[in-house]
């Protein structure tokens, strides 16, 4: 991984979208160990939390709630099904279609997920304020959305 040291060009570490690559790359590694340790993958934690969110949903809302390829979607559910952190059942008015559900366990596996991304934040964000981590959040959020909207 590259640091931005004194070994890093003086235009790189001036340049948002580097240092926004390192910040990710470190970002992306604290998630993948925190999930690995809580037995657990990214895709769960945005799943359980979108059903936490919205309640009982299909597949295809999952997926497209989450930006989860429909695929992935269903390996993370068999997943999560087999640790009876959800349910399938069929939907009364398409009995094509499965409605998921948070199960009790789901919601506890939750929780015990949010204390890690909240460790997780803790850990990327310890150089910053309080008010300094709200408004990177906040310019962030600006970002992705922005970008998000043009690609509609």
């Amino acid at each position: 991984m590259h640091k931005a040291d004194a070994r890093t060009p003086d235009r790189l570490r001036h340049a948002a979208s580097w240092l926004i690559n390192l910040a990710s790359a470190h970002s992306q590694r604290l998630v993948s160990e925190g999930f690995a340790a809580a037995g657990a993958r990214g895709y769960h934690y945005r799943l359980l939390a979108a059903l936490d969110e919205t309640g009982p949903s299909s597949q295809a809302a999952l997926g497209r709630h989450t930006g989860i390829d429909r695929s992935d979607v269903v390996a993370a559910l068999n997943e999560l099904a087999a640790k009876n952190l959800i349910d399938r059942s069929p939907d009364p008015s398409d009995r094509r279609r499965n409605v998921i559900t948070l199960t009790p366990d789901g919601t506890r596996h939750l929780h015990e997920l949010q204390k890690v991304v909240d460790r997780i934040q803790d850990d990327l964000l310890a150089p910053l304020t309080p008010a300094e981590r709200d408004q990177l959040t906040a310019l962030l959020t600006r970002i992705t959305d922005h970008h998000a909207k043009s690609r509609t």
